[in-house]
């Protein structure tokens, strides 16, 4: 259409200007204009003019589709995805309807990104719900079996005591020595049961102060000796640093429950390649292919582990104790 008018224009242009130059021509020659020329010229005339206003016209409808479409596409941006052109008649009804396709696709895509949010977040949010209700489920199974059954028998020693410290104060004092050691085996159970309702985040610590905070805590509680040599690491994420308290957190549960020792040695370290935990105690150790009880924890901590990326080693051997290392590679 704005080709044809061009086009037009031009034509007029050039037959308006022959037309006044040969005019001028033959005037000069005394030439007598006939009526018939003269209204030839005229229309020339015409015709120029009129494509001229055609000209302005189709540039004035092409400016008005332009403004239109430009104004869509802002709406679009400003985040109004149910809004579409109207699409004319003309020549730009098929940049319109090509808009109007777009948008509907735009629309369709947000819809399902906000689907697949609101789908990942009820996920996250079951993840977390089951992840919490298995945790109390061993949380009551621990308590059930060991703290609840270390306080039956603590009932049962308690009530022979008392019928014996009269006529055989031997067997009562024999009695009275067992209650004191189950008592302190239930303490170190409810101790190291704590320690899994014990925040995971760091909070405002870093995780050598963390670490630090949670073995005096330990120490001041429990007959335990810590030899620690805990350094601080620069460069670790906010979430690995959590991941690691709370691998010592549980390394530090399962060897209160199990182990029976009376030293744990405690060392954060970083080489050039890992950030490397290692725990040892010295208690009665086990035999991994066959005991069960610790596995759990075990089983968790090599998890978290792996979440990161790392590598988990266990070593125990029966009256040697336990050594864990840990190992999570560095980002560069």
């Amino acid at each position: 259409m704005m080709r044809s008018f061009t086009f037009l224009k031009h034509y007029a242009l050039f037959a308006s200007l022959s037309g006044v130059i040969l005019f001028a021509i033959l005037e000069a020659q005394g030439v007598k204009l006939s009526i018939a020329f003269l209204s030839m010229g005229l229309t020339v005339m015409l015709i120029f003019f009129l494509g001229v206003y055609l000209g302005f016209r189709a540039q004035q409808q092409t400016k008005h589709h332009l403004n239109a479409a430009l104004s869509f596409i802002r709406v679009l941006a400003n985040g109004k995805l149910s809004d579409r052109m109207v699409v004319s008649e003309g020549e730009f009804s098929s940049i319109e309807r090509a808009l109007n396709q777009l948008a509907d696709r735009y629309e369709e895509q947000v819809q399902n990104l906000q689907r697949l949010a609101d789908e990942r977040a009820s996920l996250a949010e079951k993840a977390k719900s089951a992840a919490t209700i298995e945790e109390r489920q061993r949380l009551a199974r621990d308590l059930h079996d060991a703290v609840s059954q270390q306080l039956f028998a603590l009932n049962m020693l308690a009530s022979a005591a008392k019928k014996a410290v009269t006529n055989k104060p031997e067997i009562a004092k024999r009695q009275i020595e067992e209650i004191a050691d189950i008592a302190l085996k239930a303490q170190g159970e409810m101790r190291a049961l704590l320690l899994h309702l014990r925040p995971v985040h760091l909070s405002e610590d870093s995780l050598q102060e963390g670490m630090e905070k949670l073995i005096h805590e330990l120490a001041q509680k429990t007959n335990i000796t810590f030899d620690t040599a805990i350094e601080a690491i620069e460069g670790l994420t906010k979430g690995v640093e959590d991941h690691l308290f709370r691998l010592l957190q549980e390394g530090l549960s399962n060897a209160l429950r199990h182990s029976q020792a009376s030293v744990i040695k405690l060392q954060l370290t970083q080489t050039s390649q890992y950030v490397v935990l290692k725990i040892h105690d010295n208690g009665k150790g086990f035999d991994i292919t066959e005991d069960k009880k610790t596995s759990y924890g075990l089983r968790t901590m090599r998890e978290r582990c792996e979440e990161l990326g790392g590598q988990f080693t266990l070593t125990s051997q029966i009256n040697e104790g336990t050594f864990i290392d840990i190992r999570i590679p560095l980002k560069r």
